[in-house]
């Protein structure tokens, strides 16, 4: 064939890094700028951005597929929940809702895939650092806007402009949690950036200033939560990459004892704890609507209801128990709780394990190897996991590609797949990052 035909051509451009850079960022800024694509040119538009990105990935892929591993090219944890939501069809009451929720699981993950396998982790790094700068940076410039100098609200954005009188703020994102779950994400970013040199000092250091800055003018309580989190689990995780290496184990078991430990002892003192995060944040609005989700669950414990993702307003049996709590929350403000409720608890349990398995994965990952990037997983899957608990941001769009991306990362170097791999190529890692063995 001709190396100049257009067919060849098209197939270089679509291999060269510069595309695979420009994908990257694309889909990101689509993904984490998804909220203000929509109030400002509609879910159609929205749609028509990420269908287009599928299909170019698809393009991207079949370029590139000498270089990929079919059986390593996504989780099975990810694909046996996306064949149970699938399922779900059969018995939910909206056929039509249950696919269109399945079909935007299948295109936000396999963007995440895409994005796994033409970009290492530094680079992913780098591109979720650049969009996060200027996500945060136009968030910050107009609350400024609408706050001080035009002193009035975008409510085509969903901002009200409360900056003057020090929060909450919601910047691009439409909520301030969502704003302060995105402000930890981009923190945790940075850090990893400024301790790999990626970027010069003076832009990590006005990168974590700003991340700092919306978190704080967020107001968010969750994002209190998730920032004690993650640095509890960075403290942890820096312990153990310190240790020795014949200690590393013994400390790895300790460290999994007093989780474990924690979280009993959390779940034995959940009373006190929803009355103390009432008495600050307006908790109980979510213990309500827990306590209705779970007296639905009992009806359909195995199943659920059926994946619908986001709340519509005539989704069943969504619609029913916001009519009965007169409010209208688009999820359960709570991941498990509406992964329980449509899924079931067979659906809960596969997503507790695509979550456990790719944070475990990941976490001894970062314990092994020594460059700064490898914690960013793990740090990223805490803030996700602990999240959960109070919003659905993990099930869909920026968060659901986030989750995706970071069980794609840690299987790529610690699974099964990657012991066939070693044993096919003589025991040498693929990974241009990993120790020598």
């Amino acid at each position: 064939m001709n190396p100049y035909s257009p067919v060849r051509m098209a197939a270089r451009l679509l291999r060269s890094a510069d595309v695979a850079r420009a994908y990257t960022l694309a889909t990101l800024l689509a993904a984490f700028g998804s909220h203000a694509v929509e109030r400002t040119a509609g879910r159609v538009t929205l749609a028509t951005v990420i269908v287009s990105l599928v299909v170019l990935g698809i393009g991207i892929i079949a370029a590139r597929r000498r270089e990929l591993r079919p059986l390593g090219f996504a989780p099975t944890s990810f694909v046996v929940f996306l064949v149970w939501a699938l399922v779900s069809t059969i018995w939910s009451n909206d056929d039509d809702a249950t696919l269109g929720g399945w079909m935007s699981l299948v295109a936000y993950g396999f963007l995440a895939l895409v994005i796994a396998h033409i970009r290492d982790t530094l680079q992913t790094v780098r591109a979720i650092g650049d969009v996060l700068r200027w996500l945060l940076a136009a968030s910050l410039a107009l609350e400024i806007l609408s706050g001080i100098l035009l002193d009035m609200p975008f409510p085509f954005l969903g901002i009200a402009g409360q900056i003057a009188n020090g929060g909450p703020i919601q910047g691009l994102f439409g909520t301030r949690n969502m704003l302060g779950f995105v402000a930890i994400v981009a923190l945790v970013t940075f850090l990893v950036e400024w301790r790999t040199q990626s970027v010069p000092p003076q832009k990590a250091a006005f990168s974590i200033t700003l991340a700092a800055l919306l978190a704080v003018l967020s107001a968010s309580p969750t994002a209190v939560v998730l920032a004690l989190s993650v640095a509890v689990a960075l403290l942890a995780l820096t312990l153990v990459r310190r240790a020795a290496p014949e200690r590393r184990r013994s400390l790895q078991w300790t460290l999994a004892i007093a989780l474990v430990l924690s979280l009993s002892i959390a779940y034995a003192l959940r009373h006190p704890i929803l009355r103390w995060l009432d008495a600050t944040a307006g908790f109980s609005l979510r213990a309500d609507l827990w306590n209705a989700i779970l007296t639905w669950v009992g009806n359909r414990p195995i199943q659920g209801f059926g994946w619908h993702g986001g709340w519509d307003a005539d989704a069943y049996p969504m619609n029913v128990i916001n009519v009965l709590l007169g409010e209208s929350h688009r999820s359960a403000l709570n991941a498990y709780f509406d992964v329980l409720l449509q899924l079931g608890w067979v659906g809960l349990l596969l997503f507790a394990a695509l979550c456990g398995v790719a944070f475990v994965r990941s976490w001894l990952v970062a314990s092994e190897r020594k460059s700064t990037v490898y914690a960013w997983t793990p740090a990223v899957l805490a803030a996700l996991i602990v999240d959960s608990m109070f919003e659905s941001f993990t099930l869909e769009g920026a968060g659901w590609l986030l989750l995706v991306l970071c069980a794609v990362r840690a299987g790529q170097s610690r699974s099964w797949r990657e012991s066939l791999d070693l044993v096919a190529s003589g025991g040498e890692s693929q990974d241009p990052l990993a120790p020598p063995r």
